[in-house]
């Protein structure tokens, strides 16, 4: 996929206040602190989006629209987050209610660091993407976090745990995995048959 053109569209605070121009939409998600805003800014090829040391900064649904013709959407972390249960609860809610309600949703992203193979909550979120029969991808971060030599080890033990035939390995760092993203997200959307990239 060759990007046009990218614009920063806004922040939502719900589900239902996001772009209503019937566009498509492929929203990524992740633990907090995966690295997902750095991932988003190798896609993107600038900072546009925050990127922070402290977990749980992504705080709203953010809209990124690109080549005019469908939306790359930033959700907030799941898990471990420096503000108030409250404030938690309300991020799950939110984030449960988009990717169930919001009807120009493709497919979703899902990040799962390299070093974390085993995580519970990554675990609880690919059993909820399933069970709710939502499309998704993975994408495995960090991965210069790890020796190239035994990436692929990891990457398979992830495989194997969460039963999937297909990761993308990313190093926001290295700048790797960005053309197989933009690939997949593209094969996403003419799956969904919208055909407007």
């Amino acid at each position: 996929m060759k990007i046009t053109s990218i614009e920063y569209i806004k922040a939502a605070p719900r589900w239902d206040d996001g772009p209503r121009d019937g566009l498509p939409e492929v929203a990524v998600i992740g633990r907090s602190n995966v690295g997902k805003s750095s991932l988003i800014n190798l896609l993107l090829g600038r900072k546009m989006a925050y990127v922070a040391k402290t977990p749980g900064k992504t705080q709203l649904i953010q809209y990124f629209l690109i080549n005019r013709s469908f939306y790359l959407v930033d959700l907030p972390g799941y898990g471990y987050a420096k503000v108030g249960k409250k404030t938690r609860n309300a991020w799950g809610s939110m984030i449960d209610a988009y990717m169930t309600k919001r009807k120009t949703l493709c497919a979703v992203g899902l990040l799962i660091d390299i070093r974390r193979p085993d995580s519970p909550l990554d675990f609880q979120m690919n059993a909820w993407l399933n069970h709710h029969e939502i499309p998704a991808f993975y994408m495995v971060t960090k991965g210069d976090k790890i020796a190239k030599g035994k990436r692929q080890a990891c990457v398979d033990a992830i495989q194997t745990a969460y039963g999937m035939t297909e990761m993308i390995m990313t190093s926001a760092l290295k700048k790797e995995g960005k053309r197989e993203v933009w690939k997949k997200i593209e094969k996403m959307i003419l799956k969904k048959g919208e055909g407007l990239i």
